[in-house]
């Protein structure tokens, strides 16, 4: 990618996310993350001081809701434009960030491939200036923000087993081994611990000893908060 990198500013008020986010943007050709904001106040304040092309925006900060944040920044004359962070699956909110510059919304928990591949989509977006040819070029410079499918699972896993997976251990709070996660989904033990490795390796989960139990130690996994 040529030219000045894409300014981002990544909201959000979890300090450990928002470090993870700021090392995710670092990670992606072309992007550089210029500051981060914890508030909607501090976003303000930092979008007064620092030019900004997009914002990695959390919608639920402490102060206001990242889609009121949205429009006032708006009303204020800032253009950047908005990749929404969320958990929220509201279909009326999604609708409501359209209007108001939000081009993408990432939902937590995610990966660092998947933000990887809504900036590269919105890199090839934001690339696109000048008049347009025709009704082809407005529709390549559109379908540019279009996420494609989910990426397809290892062989054997399912995504809704995952998602059940994925629910138990984030909720456990300390963290599971693999037979608490069996005991909780309704599934093996060894099936369960698959879905616990393919977790680790996307950066979701993490797996220390679990020491005090006679014999070899067992595993414990935990989520890794702001994946």
């Amino acid at each position: 990618m040529s030219g000045q990198p894409i300014r981002v500013l990544v909201v959000e008020d979890d300090p450990v996310a928002a470090d993870a986010h700021v090392l995710y943007v670092g990670r992606v050709p072309g992007f550089v993350a210029v500051g981060k904001a914890h508030s909607g106040a501090e976003a303000r304040r930092a979008l007064d001081r620092t030019p900004v092309d997009l914002l990695l925006l959390d919608l639920h900060l402490p102060d206001v809701h990242g889609l009121q944040l949205a429009r006032s920044l708006r009303a204020a004359g800032h253009h950047a434009d908005v990749i929404a962070v969320t958990s929220a699956r509201d279909l009326a909110v999604v609708r409501e960030g359209v209007s108001l510059g939000v081009v993408q919304y990432v939902l937590k928990p995610f990966t660092f491939a998947t933000l990887r591949d809504r900036l590269v989509r919105y890199a090839e977006f934001h690339a696109a200036v000048g008049e347009a040819s025709g009704q082809d070029e407005v529709d390549r410079a559109l379908a540019a923000l279009r996420a494609p499918g989910p990426a397809a699972l290892p062989k054997g896993l399912s995504a809704p087993t995952l998602e059940r997976v994925t629910v138990a251990l984030r909720d456990a709070g300390e963290g599971l081994t693999a037979a608490g996660v069996a005991e909780a989904v309704g599934i093996s033990r060894i099936t369960a611990r698959r879905y616990l490795e393919h977790l680790v390796e996307a950066g979701r989960a993490a797996r220390r000893p679990q020491y005090g139990t006679v014999g070899r130690p067992e595993l414990q996994y935990r989520w890794v908060t702001g994946s």
